[in-house]
């Protein structure tokens, strides 16, 4: 005989009595168990993902990533695509917006130690990709007319997008605000009022694909089309928010130019774009590049915007100072204001070198961890200030703060450490480099063991996947001044020939006024076109 089905009122009081367990306990495990039996029996598709979603949400309360989290977010997609059958466009934006922000909840790819989106993210995104919503949301729209060749008559119009957020666009900026061949404007999108308001709400930039939001979809076209119509490039600073929007309207004959960092990685933001009105995307890391690829497909389909990885745009020279006389048994931790940082674990080398020899002191420079965003956000906070408090009094750790002069607190370090989970460049290790402190790194786990990752982005001998690793590359590199200074020279001398403004900032003018322009600076330092390991790569690979 068939087995009765049971009421799906009854199911729901049974998986939300679960949900309540879950707020309750320490083991959640056997709650989460009830409360996916529960809610795969459930036959009204709505309630479904009500009640996945009430228990994502309890465990993301708690900072817990759910066992459930892609089932959950799986749940609201179909909901989403049933509306979007019926011709209900805003409750489908609506679920679609559902969706996205329990799959990209800060929780489990921001504020822990590892992620389900680098684990996997073929994996994590393929709902995403087989919903009918988000696919029509991120189908091409494509533009009227393709992107004009560079003007020959006179300077190129370079239009630089950003939303509250330059802070990597200095030296691009100087660049082209000085260059003859270029005419250059700047738009902070968060500062503007007649586009502040409009470029916010991801429901509505969901809907507007969809067939919705008619009057804001004017509003926007309205309020972009001078700037668009005023240039011949527009290059858009983090493939967030800001890019999202512009890719609203039809660029018309103007070039599009995205450039991704890492934090873009773990957001909806890529997901729900139209690339068919960019033209070129940059990747500060190919290891960035092979991370967000796997997990946005389309990014490798023959009509997707040609690929490039170019280096950051890092002024290091500055960094290249001598050393004091006491940097030798200084380890410096530049950056410590994200978990992703993870200090703890340059804690555990810190302990391993002062077992040893305790002259070693540990300097973190930098504003600490938030502990507001979340539980978990909290429980790391609250961790690592508890080993601090045992190692602060000794002098074994100096916590700088935020500094203006980081060139100068890194004449003071002998050595500088790269604890990190993840990174996109890792700009403080890069900056230590070129000061002549001996580098050390992490194997980043988010990306470790992948054909790229941290050992192809850095020489192989800077990286160590332990904490007794690190700390005896420290031993051996820092047992005389003269041992330390010599390591620390090469490491300056490859840091400037690699990652250094003057070797990239010709990859730059390359990509942004075209081959055929003239660059009327002087040639880029030697090894600005070696092809060895580290060196930035132009080409077009989607593979």
């Amino acid at each position: 005989m068939p087995r009765p089905q049971i009421p799906d009122a009854l199911l729901a009081k049974v998986a939300r009595r679960a949900v309540a367990r879950l707020a309750r306990t320490d083991r959640p495990f056997v709650a989460e168990r009830v409360l996916g039996v529960c809610a795969q029996r459930v036959r009204d598709r709505r309630l479904r993902a009500d009640l996945l979603g009430e228990a994502a949400d309890a465990q993301l309360g708690r900072g817990l990533t759910p066992r459930h989290l892609v089932h959950a977010y799986g749940a609201e997609l179909a909901c989403a695509d049933t509306q979007l059958k019926a011709g209900l466009r805003k409750e489908a934006a609506a679920s679609l917006t559902r969706a996205l922000l329990l799959a990209f909840h800060r929780v489990p790819h921001i504020d822990r130690l590892h992620s389900p989106l680098s684990d996997d993210p073929a994996g994590f995104t393929a709902r995403l990709r087989s919903s009918a919503t988000a696919r029509a949301v991120a189908a091409p729209r494509g533009r009227k007319t393709p992107p004009a060749a560079p003007p020959a008559d006179r300077p190129l119009r370079l239009l630089v997008v950003n939303r509250a957020n330059a802070n990597f666009l200095g030296l691009l900026t100087e660049r082209y605000a000085n260059h003859p061949g270029v005419e250059l404007r700047t738009l902070d999108l968060a500062a503007d009022p007649e586009l502040a308001p409009l470029a916010k709400g991801l429901q509505r930039m969901i809907e507007l694909p969809l067939g919705g939001q008619a009057a804001y979809g004017a509003a926007v076209e309205a309020a972009l089309r001078p700037h668009l119509d005023w240039a011949d490039t527009v290059f858009v600073e983090w493939c967030s928010l800001a890019a999202a929007f512009m890719t609203l309207v039809d660029p018309g004959s103007t070039r599009v130019v995205v450039r991704l960092h890492k934090y873009e990685s773990f957001t909806y933001w890529p997901h729900i774009m139209d690339f068919s009105r960019v033209d070129d995307i940059v990747f500060i890391a190919e290891h960035m590049r092979e991370m967000t690829t796997a997990a946005v497909p389309r990014l490798l389909a023959d009509d997707a915007p040609r690929l490039h990885f170019l280096h950051n745009a890092l002024d290091l020279r500055r960094f290249d100072r001598p050393k004091n006389d006491d940097a030798r048994f200084t380890v410096g931790l530049v950056g410590i204001g994200q978990i992703a940082k993870d200090p703890r674990w340059a804690l555990d080398v810190l302990r391993l070198l002062r077992a040893r020899d305790e002259r070693y002191r540990l300097l973190m420079v930098g504003g600490g961890i938030n502990p507001a965003p979340s539980p978990a956000a909290g429980a790391y906070h609250a961790a690592l200030e508890k080993e601090l408090a045992e190692l602060e009094p000794s002098g074994a750790v100096h916590r700088l703060g935020p500094s203006d002069d980081v060139a100068g607190v890194l004449a003071g370090v002998g050595v500088i450490l790269s604890s990190s989970v993840r990174e996109g460049c890792h700009v403080g290790l890069m900056e230590g480099a070129a000061s002549g402190a001996v580098p050390v790194v992490r194997d980043w786990p988010f990306v470790a063991g992948r054909p790229h990752s941290t050992r192809t982005l850095f020489p192989e001998d800077w990286v160590v996947t332990t904490p007794q690793q690190a700390a005896d590359r420290i031993f051996s590199l820092t047992a005389s001044e003269e041992v330390r200074a010599a390591a620390g020279r090469e490491a300056s001398r490859h840091a400037l020939s690699t990652w250094d403004w003057e070797t990239v900032r010709d990859d730059y003018d390359h990509l942004l006024l075209g081959t055929d322009r003239d660059v009327t600076d002087p040639p880029a330092t030697a090894g600005a076109t070696g092809a060895g390991p580290g060196n930035r790569d132009t080409t077009d690979r989607r593979g």
